[in-house]
């Protein structure tokens, strides 16, 4: 598939896991990021199409970061990653203008169909 993916959360294994799901169907532009800065500078370096955007990291959480990312790009496709129980975050995200949203621990079919969404939009 076409799409640059750019995995951004604090937890390595996590950001693995994912890369593991997309590479395994087809995904194969997929760029990591660890923290909030990481994540800006990637972002203006290689403006992918999605971006998988964890809420809880250190030092600016995911939702500080949403709204930088929308400032550079208001047309960003953000998807947040969050735990449950995150429902009001869930919420603040989408109406900062988050695409959409996956709960983690969440199956490789969970996240396929979070993104076969961005076709339909």
């Amino acid at each position: 598939m076409r799409k640059k993916i750019m995995i951004v959360d604090d937890a390595m294994f996590m950001r693995k896991l994912i890369e593991k799901m997309l590479r395994g169907n087809g995904y194969e532009d997929i760029v990591q990021a660890a923290n909030a800065e990481e994540c800006l500078a990637l972002y203006r370096q290689v403006q992918p199409d999605i971006i998988l955007l964890d809420i809880t990291m250190p030092q600016k959480n995911g939702l500080e970061v949403l709204d930088e990312l929308l400032n550079e790009n208001a047309d960003a496709y953000v998807i947040m990653c969050s735990a449950l129980g995150q429902e009001e975050l869930i919420a603040a995200a989408l109406r900062k203008g988050a695409r959409d949203f996956i709960v983690k621990p969440f199956t490789e079919a969970q996240l396929l169909q979070v993104l076969a969404a961005l076709g339909d939009q």
